[in-house]
């Protein structure tokens, strides 16, 4: 999964961010609302999370050209005010929960993948596709009830994939969860994971087909190997 992180103060923007990139997630980091909505006119992300106190335009303000401009990305917004009026504004305006600070990093990775969830339309922290169960609040992978080692980005192909089953998931969009502004990835690599991935669940009965000119979806299959009927 790829967050937008909107965070004009550096050192506390450098703990977040390390804090999610070693859980797993892609961070790209600007420091101000204008930054931001250049980035969401290049790029898309899951996630975002934004600071009320941003220089200018303010995070509150962000968030409301969000909606305005008809983003349905999940926000969640940080603040330092502890005022009612102050999170019941945010909350109205479009945003999809708030923090305050100072905040314990778990408690905002529960309260992402709560959200992140939402979005998918998923509502259970574990994933599953028949043998195969992903609990992203443990980092647990397990095939007919036995773990499963994945890299960080074997991990983030998979989520994604579980995410979307039974539908496909497009392989720009499998690039961009992969992708930072800081490390270059190419679309041939997205093809190494997969790989990877089908070396690992396909003795179980799990295909990862390649839809040509498209991307990859999960699908079971049967005893000659071919994919079983929905």
């Amino acid at each position: 999964m790829r967050l937008l992180l909107v965070e004009d103060d550096v050192m506390v923007a450098s703990g977040i961010k390390l804090g999610l990139s070693n859980a797993g997630y892609t961070v790209d980091w600007v420091g101000s609302a204008e930054r931001a909505l250049q980035a969401l006119e290049s790029d898309s992300f899951d996630l975002a999370i934004v600071d009320i106190g941003l220089p200018a335009m303010d995070g509150l303000a962000l968030t409301r050209q969000l909606r305005t401009n008809g983003s349905k990305m999940p926000v969640l917004i940080l603040t330092a005010r502890d005022a009612l009026h102050d999170r019941v504004q945010g909350l109205d305006i479009g945003a999809d929960d708030y923090m305050v600070k100072p905040f314990e990093l778990p408690e905002m990775l529960a309260r992402m993948r709560a959200l992140l969830r939402r979005s998918q339309a998923a509502t259970s922290a574990v994933l599953g596709f028949g043998p195969l169960e992903m609990d992203t609040a443990n980092r647990r992978v397990t095939l007919c009830g036995q773990p499963v080692e994945v890299g960080p980005r074997e991990w983030t192909v998979l989520e994604y994939l579980l995410m979307q089953v039974p539908k496909p998931a497009a392989k720009d969009k499998l690039l961009q969860a992969l992708t930072g502004w800081d490390k270059e990835i190419t679309p041939n690599a997205i093809e190494v994971y997969v790989s990877r991935l089908r070396a690992k669940l396909e003795p179980s009965g799990i295909s990862l087909r390649a839809i040509r000119g498209f991307g990859y979806r999960l699908e079971m299959t049967d005893a000659t190997g071919h994919a079983a009927p929905h």
